[in-house]
């Protein structure tokens, strides 16, 4: 329960930092000047997308905290757990996903340039170094199925391949508001006008990343 809390709360401090940074410069007669046009009350930076993508992420965060919880909880309760030996494939795994990150960090920043061939730069690196540590963990996965290491072979072994496995389809979920956003540039939008949607891409990659770390820590030392 305390690592539960603890991940919650540094996650909460992400989003609450992301929420402020974004809201600090809004000032409040102009808030309220616009709040009275368009009937709301919610200052700019508090868009639709941007308060979906916080209710996601903290939903997210509960599910990835309560998995931990049950990892170091049922650690604790028997002899039947034997530790797993890390592949190190999850090391150029990670990088992979560091590099993707980066550049869907890369592409936000060329959206809010203007700049077209940059942003296409960015996002096609992203993706592809995302499907790159997708693809690294399925062989990760199946190394460690040749090496006799199954799934039901002991509780260390399930809960290595739920963790990873549950963050791979968040990654997965991801990938698909990164193709729509692909789609949307080779169909003629404007740099600007998907900045929106490549802020919570970039966002949601950070937050992937992250929560990686977190796992994989996790999985090394334990």
């Amino acid at each position: 329960m305390t690592v539960t809390l603890v991940f919650l709360a540094v996650m909460m401090a992400l989003f609450g930092g992301w929420l402020f940074s974004h809201s600090i410069n809004v000032r409040p007669w102009v808030s309220q000047a616009t709040g009275a046009q368009s009937g709301s009350q919610l200052p700019p930076a508090m868009t639709a997308p941007r308060v979906g993508l916080a209710v996601f992420l903290a939903v997210a965060s509960s599910l990835f905290a309560l998995t931990i919880s049950a990892y170091l909880m049922r650690q604790e309760m028997g002899h039947d757990w034997r530790p797993l030996t890390v592949p190190g494939l999850l090391w150029w795994n990670s990088a992979c996903l560091v590099l993707g990150s980066v550049a869907l960090q890369f592409a936000w920043k060329a959206a809010r340039r203007d700049n077209g061939t940059q942003l296409q730069r960015g996002l096609l690196m992203g993706g592809g170094f995302t499907i790159a540590f997708i693809l690294g963990q399925a062989l990760a996965w199946w190394q460690l199925q040749a090496s006799g290491i199954y799934l039901s072979a002991n509780p260390a072994n399930a809960f290595f391949f739920l963790l990873t496995a549950l963050h791979a389809l968040h990654l997965l979920g991801g990938l698909f508001a990164w193709a729509r956003s692909l789609f949307r540039l080779r169909r003629g939008a404007t740099p600007r006008s998907m900045l929106p949607s490549i802020e919570l891409c970039a966002l949601y990659w950070h937050f992937l990343l992250v929560v990686w770390g977190i796992l994989f820590a996790l999985l090394l030392t334990t």
